[in-house]
């Protein structure tokens, strides 16, 4: 009697000489599979790169689109995680549980931020096949209160399908001092960057690092590479040397730039020559103003910002030219399907005048900016783009990178989903002569995964880990790749993101643009006539109230059926959260080499309360460096010894505050108290030995997602939070006795919003 084999399709006797060996069943892939290369660049608008009407140059992406196809009507969920959910599955972006990004967890299916556990991404499909599956850049499909180190990973995405990972699973970071980046499930531990770091660079490193150890081991063994690019999300930033490539270029403003777009567009059969543009974006809050309306220095300072845009374009570019000349270099260019696309449109973030203090804006949720707030805060101009400035550019660029669409990510007109897309695999692929390529039938996110399948031969999972798959609600379009007259299998289409909704049927597209709030309402729909009106500016609601009710009723029964209520009508979707993220919360005691304290985790340490951090030491002349650090450029703070001086260095969204207090010899304890006052402030006070030594009456609060680093203890790793610190000694690791660094939050603030509930006592709700 045996234990635990299992099957055995050979026969074991006695001895060797009477059995017979067999071996488990491999994935062997089909003689000839191809390799798959999906790029994705984050906010990426429909003309910001040059097949699609930019002057950015893009020399890589012109010789994919010269050999290959454009599709001019390829649409998507108008923010990041739920396209990528929408790419990675097949499936509409709220029955794949992402709603919205993962920085809410209200309780609801729709907003679980977890992929489904029967729902097989792109990479666990093609991994049963066998290939090989790499990932390099931002994940961003994990609930943020899983992303800390003791955190259940089976949402990461060496879970989900990936055999290696290099990237970052927040939505965004710094391209110069990334905070967090994992390799495979391990976060990477380094106190500094090198001069001349970037990360657009580093993550093509890896990704021809891992092809080439690949090749290196199995000549034949075809793989996916999912390179999803951080750029260009804010914060903008790019290379000296490609800024420089573009100055002066964008001097002319923002509507000549989008009329010359537009024209090359037309030129390029992307629209037809009757198509008629959207006009300036005139919505409250979401209004472009002439650019010749600007004052000189407003001029000045907006073209800076798009410079620095196009350079990060730019740079996007030189990493696919990596990678295709690799491809060629190992004969393998020819066989490779190539995808590259955006998540979602523009994005306007920025506001009307762009920031240089990215994380400034961003600190209420639908509620007015507390007194004296400001969301630029001044500085230098020559620093936008390099790393010490968190900038996004002003929407009046957002409305070129859009064109010749309406709006922005977030909207579901077509600046906010309609999207660049590039798609090339000259062996499999060919175009005829006569052929241009583009291509004007309607495809959606979800039609990714399945056309990339079907191009590769690969047949969907049926079951994943012994359940049966739920089935995708994408659909391939390689008929039409092959023959440009075939007509889309997608017939219809429902978008919904913070209450804004709408839906597309043939040639007719009905939008509620409202967003949710006390204003918010089931109706006011606008109708358009997409084939005619592609950029929406002609309303026909009232022309045909027939067909509004058919599309409104569409997709109401569309909502239903992919699980897209309860809307967020309360805004308590950004309140709720499950009472289990209470440890999040305790104290925690931080000892001198523990790695960086993950964003998120760090963050409920200190967001919207009081705190003390209590430092542990024996003070000896002579003794200096980092006691602790929490943040970087974009905000955080910093407690540091220097010539027998105890400092804090408060970084308030790029304007520093200073305080600092002789240290007696013998000192055993530091405290710095951040303790809670009206209008988003803290009180900032340093004791030593249990007497206060100095203090700052109100600093502004760091909220929302900063300081975007998290807590070191004994050295200030990643991004600086003080420059000029960094720039005398580095990271600045603490020489003498540091025990330890204890966290202990204190009350919460009156405003601070969070409803956490009791999942336990949820559970044991009745319902009729």
């Amino acid at each position: 009697m045996t234990k635990g084999r299992g099957a055995f399709l050979g026969r074991i006797s006695e001895r060797a000489s009477d059995s017979i060996p067999a071996w488990p069943h491999r994935p062997r892939p089909r003689a000839g599979a191809p390799n798959i290369v999906v790029v994705l660049v984050d906010d990426l608008g429909f003309s910001d790169i040059a097949p699609f009407g930019a002057e950015v140059d893009t020399p890589a992406l012109t010789e994919l689109a010269a050999s290959g196809y454009r599709l001019a009507n390829y649409q998507t969920p108008p923010m990041c995680a739920p396209a990528r959910a929408a790419l990675m599955t097949g499936m509409n972006p709220h029955r794949a549980g992402f709603s919205f990004v993962p920085h809410i967890d209200p309780g609801y299916p729709h907003a679980r931020m977890e992929l489904p556990h029967d729902a097989p991404t792109l990479a666990e499909t093609l991994r049963a096949a066998g290939y090989a599956t790499f990932m390099v850049g931002k994940w961003h499909l994990t609930p943020e209160a899983q992303m800390h180190d003791g955190a259940d990973r089976s949402s990461w995405p060496c879970q989900r399908g990936f055999d290696r990972f290099y990237g970052c699973l927040d939505g965004f970071t710094s391209l110069f001092h990334p905070h967090r980046l994992l390799q495979d499930n391990t976060p990477v531990d380094r106190d500094e960057y090198r001069a001349g770091y970037y990360l657009t660079d580093d993550l093509t490193d890896k990704a021809l690092s891992m092809i080439g150890g690949l090749r290196a081991s199995n000549p034949a063994k075809p793989f996916l590479l999912y390179f999803s690019h951080v750029a260009v999300h804010a914060p903008l930033q790019a290379k000296p040397e490609d800024i420089e490539k573009y100055r002066g270029m964008y001097d002319r403003g923002w509507d000549h730039i989008r009329s010359e777009r537009f024209a090359r567009q037309i030129g390029e059969g992307l629209f037809s020559e009757h198509t008629r543009p959207a006009g300036r974006n005139h919505e409250t809050g979401l209004d472009v103003v002439p650019w010749d309306s600007l004052e000189d220095r407003q001029r000045a300072l907006f073209a800076r910002y798009m410079e620095v845009y196009a350079a990060s374009v730019d740079n996007v570019d030189q990493s696919v030219r990596r990678l295709v000349d690799q491809l060629k270099e190992l004969g393998e260019y020819e066989n490779t399907i190539i995808l590259f696309t955006s998540d979602n449109g523009g994005s306007g973030e920025g506001g009307d005048a762009g920031t240089r203090s990215y994380f400034s804006r961003f600190v209420t949720v639908g509620q007015p900016l507390p007194s004296g707030w400001q969301e630029d805060v001044p500085r230098d101009p020559s620093l936008i783009g390099g790393p010490r400035s968190f900038v996004h550019y002003p929407r009046g660029w957002t409305y070129a990178s859009n064109t010749p669409f309406r709006l922005y990510k977030t909207h579901a007109y077509g600046g906010g989903v309609r999207v660049p897309m590039v798609l090339s695999w000259p062996t499999g692929l060919p175009r005829m002569a006569d052929d241009t390529g583009v291509r004007h039938q309607f495809a959606y996110a979800t039609d990714i995964a399945p056309t990339l399948l079907d191009l590769a031969g690969v047949e969907p999972l049926r079951q994943l880990a012994g359940e049966q798959t739920q089935p995708p609600d994408g659909h391939s379009f390689v008929a039409w790749l092959l023959d440009r007259t075939a007509p889309s299998e997608r017939t219809g289409q429902y978008v919904e993101l913070n209450g804004r909704r709408s839906f597309q049927q043939g040639d007719w597209k009905a939008i509620a643009p409202m967003a949710n709030g006390p204003t918010w309402s089931p109706d006011g729909w606008e109708l358009y006539n997409i084939e005619e009106d592609p950029a929406e500016t002609q309303n026909l609601a009232a022309e045909h109230p027939e067909r509004v009710r058919e599309l409104a009723d569409l997709w109401t029964a569309s909502a239903w059926e992919n699980e897209v209520f309860p809307l967020n009508d309360d805004g308590s979707h950004f309140r709720r959260r499950p009472a289990t993220e209470l440890v999040l919360e305790q104290p925690v005691t931080i000892y001198p080499g523990t790695p960086t304290l993950e964003r998120y985790r760090s963050a409920k340490l200190v967001a919207l309360r009081s705190i003390a951090i209590d430092v542990s030491l024996d003070y000896q002349p002579g003794d200096e460096g980092v006691l602790v650090a929490h943040g970087d450029q974009g905000g955080g703070y910093v407690l540091f010894v220097e010539d027998g001086v105890l400092h804090c260095a408060y970084n308030e969204y790029g304007c520093m505050r200073r305080v600092s207090a002789a240290l007696p010899t013998g000192t055993s304890h530091i405290t710095l108290r951040l303790d809670v006052l009206p209008q988003l402030r803290w009180r900032l006070a340093l004791d030593i030995n249990s007497r206060e030594a100095a203090s700052l009456d109100a600093v502004l609060q760091l909220v929302g997602l900063c300081p975007l680093t998290g807590i070191s203890v004994g050295v200030d790793r990643g991004g600086p939070v003080d420059w000029d610190l960094n720039q005398r000694h580095g990271a600045f690791r603490y020489r003498g006795r540091l025990h330890h660094v204890r966290y202990t939050p204190g009350p919460k603030a009156d405003y601070h919003d969070e409803e956490l509930v009791d999942i336990e006592q949820q559970s044991a709700v009745k319902f009729d």
